[in-house]
């Protein structure tokens, strides 16, 4: 065994009552006062004990119990000198009962000493104590020899019993608590996921509907600056007003959504796609999707559409979603070409798709977007999502 064990104290937990049942502290309450009221009529029996006798029998029971609670509170604070002062009290008193002619109150007094010092101590002081103790009653007992070694293994015995009992309780108690941490560390950890993704959900629900006010707005600014007719300007004022109150109605189905109150996402790309004037297109088998997935193909078909809106006015857009066999696609195309830079196609700052593509790779998937190919006009998003 190495050296530490010998001269490490036992875990705070195990000294202390902390994680023991209220009964079962009840019962080792009673435990020791019926081993007491034995332990005293067993005093009385020898008859050692008459007249004032009785005060200094009821003086030496006080002490005694004195120096055990203390040795109790000590060994909690791991004073160790204290400790073995406190012990070596007992082992005196019991020397002195034994030459007053007690010997059962002797016997008895150091056996809880020694009992108590393998409990409570660092095991080499407490086997070093509890040597002087059933030393001590060796010499004096009456009993055979194999009789006294019997007596002294038990009490040694016992007393590493308790000892191994408070261990495997305290270490108990350690891993509750250890699991007790975790499970707040982990609720605190699912919070802030939380609100990192209704934080998430928000800002793409904004950017979104301001990056298609901004739209509007600018397509306002030209018709003025054109000295178009106050009833075109009116339209798109008008028509960005709307969408700051789409913006706000988003936000609520965001946060409806991220508390599991969604509507089916092919009923949500049917109404976009029809006020867009695209074309949809729904293949595979449909299921329920998660929440983030589906945020996630709705954010992607409003950024592609108002991207279209932006930059290929007029264009004709197909959409196609489809159901795969563990994520779902989005894939969005225009057949327009892409306008030159300025007027409308400048307005926004331009991490729309950015923000789809981060949004995609924390759910594992991908987002791809660029021209539709070298023979053919137009621009597509692709969302790939696991569902």
């Amino acid at each position: 065994m190495p050296i530490e064990n010998w001269t490490e104290w036992p875990t705070r937990e195990a000294l202390s009552s902390l994680g023991v049942p209220r009964r079962r502290q009840v019962m080792a309450w009673l435990i020791r006062l019926g081993l007491a009221g034995l332990f005293l009529w067993q005093v009385l029996r020898e008859g050692v004990f008459r007249g004032w006798g009785f005060g200094v029998l009821a003086a030496g029971v006080l002490l005694c119990a004195v120096a055990i609670r203390c040795c109790y509170r000590t060994t909690l604070e791991r004073r160790l000198w204290t400790s073995v002062g406190l012990l070596a009290v007992l082992v005196v008193t019991g020397a002195a009962a034994q030459a007053g002619g007690s010997h059962v109150g002797a016997t008895g007094v150091w056996c809880v000493a020694a009992a108590v010092a393998v409990e409570r101590l660092p095991l080499g002081y407490g086997l070093a104590l509890a040597g002087v103790a059933m030393g001590a009653y060796a010499l004096v007992s009456e009993k055979s020899v194999p009789g006294t070694a019997g007596t002294v293994a038990g009490v040694l015995l016992i007393g590493y019993a308790l000892r191994l009992d408070e261990e495997a309780r305290g270490a108990g108690f350690r891993l509750l608590a250890q699991e007790r941490a975790a499970r707040r560390a982990e609720a605190e950890s699912a919070a802030l996921a939380e609100r990192a993704r209704i934080a998430r959900e928000i800002h793409d629900v904004l950017a979104h509907s301001l990056s298609a006010q901004l739209v509007h707005l600018e397509a306002a600014r030209l018709l003025i600056e054109s000295g178009a007719e106050r009833q075109r300007v009116l339209e798109r004022v008008t028509a960005a007003r709307g969408m700051a109150r789409e913006g706000l109605a988003e936000t609520r189905q965001a946060l409806s959504a991220l508390r599991g109150e969604m509507t089916r996402v092919e009923d949500f790309l049917r109404e976009v796609t029809a006020t867009e004037g695209a074309r949809l297109e729904v293949t595979g088998e449909a299921r329920t999707l998660p929440a983030e997935a589906g945020l996630a193909v709705r954010r992607a078909a409003q950024e592609a559409l108002t991207n279209v809106r932006k930059h290929a006015p007029g264009a004709q857009v197909e959409v196609r979603f489809t159901y795969l066999e563990r994520e779902v696609e989005l894939w969005v195309r225009d057949g327009g070409a892409r306008a030159a830079v300025g007027g409308l196609a400048a307005s926004g700052a331009g991490y729309g798709l950015l923000g789809m593509r981060e949004r995609a790779e924390l759910l594992g998937g991908t987002l791809e977007a660029g021209p539709a190919g070298p023979d053919e006009e137009g621009f597509v998003v692709c969302l790939r999502v696991p569902a």
